[in-house]
Order: structure tokens, then C-alpha cells, then sequence
């Protein structure tokens, strides 16, 4: 089973949950501090929210494709390699509040894409206690303030 991935940063978590349950009839999967994703069976979607105060970070935090496992993320880097793409794999690495194992690509226009599997969940978005200081975080290739810990993808 794979699917898109939609990851959309939203100003207003709370009103962003709300217009996206309705507008796809599914309550979300995950709901974390700053932070939603919803498994949207029709049409198949991983939507996910991720709560920026940032004016200039536009709607569109990053892209994807979810996959069932290790192995195809795996081919799907073979075949980006062998295509000629520029990627960075990520094994077991924790963001979005999940363990995963991942590769990144970047389109022509800067976009962001993951290919990438959920191996499990976890409590933080790092796989770490939470930052106490103003110190940033790096989650989905964005840099977060830490107050905006839960955003990541």
C-alpha cells in the first residue's frame, strides 16, 4: 500500500483539524502539540498539519509518498540513484512522532519529497525529551523554534 503525502504547515491547529475531518469525512490518525496527520482512505492520503507561525513559510511544508516497508524505500532509492537524483537517506530516524526509515529528494522548484515507512510511534517528534531553551530543532528538513517542538511531520 502506498500513498501521497500532503504535509501543510497551518497557523490555526485546532481550525485546520476541524475543516480537514469535515472535508474528508475522517477524524485525524494522530494528534500531538502542534501537530496532525490524518489516513485518508478515498482518495489515499497521509494529510499532515503541522502548526508554523512563520509568515513567509508559504502553505506547503513538504511531499512524500508512504510506503509498507524498509524494502521499498530501499528500491525506490536504487531507482532515484539510478535515475541520477541527489538523495539523502534517513535509517531509523525519529520525527513526526514516529520511527521511520526515509529518503529526501528535492524537485526542481526546492520541493521537498520523502519516500519514506513508519516503523513505530513515538512520544516526541525527535525521539527525544522535549528542548527546554530557545535552542531549534531540524524535523522533515525544516528548522523549528523550539516552542514549535510538536511540528514536525
Amino acid at each position: 500500500m502506498s500513498r501521497a503525502q500532503l504535509a501543510l504547515n497551518v497557523t490555526d491547529l485546532e481550525q485546520a483539524i476541524a475543516f480537514y475531518t469535515k472535508l474528508f469525512a475522517t477524524a485525524p490518525a494522530k494528534v500531538r502539540p502542534g501537530y496532525a496527520n490524518f489516513a485518508i482512505v478515498d482518495p489515499p492520503l497521509k494529510l499532515v498539519l503541522i502548526e508554523n507561525h512563520d509568515p513567509g513559510a508559504g502553505p506547503l511544508n513538504h511531499l512524500g509518498v508512504e510506503v509498507a516497508s524498509t524494502e521499498e524505500v530501499g528500491a525506490a532509492q536504487d531507482r532515484l540513484v539510478a535515475e541520477g537524483l541527489s538523495v539523502e537517506a534517513k535509517d531509523r530516524a525519529t520525527c513526526c512522532y514516529a520511527l521511520q526509515d526515509k529518503v529526501w529528494a528535492h524537485g526542481p522548484g526546492g520541493q521537498s519529497w520523502e519516500l519514506y515507512t513508519v516503523l513505530a510511534d513515538s512520544q516526541t517528534p525527535d525521539g527525544e525529551p522535549g528542548p527546554t531553551d530557545s535552542t531549534e530543532l531540524k524535523c522533515c528538513g525544516t528548522a523549528l523554534p523550539a516552542a514549535a517542538a510538536g511540528s514536525c511531520c
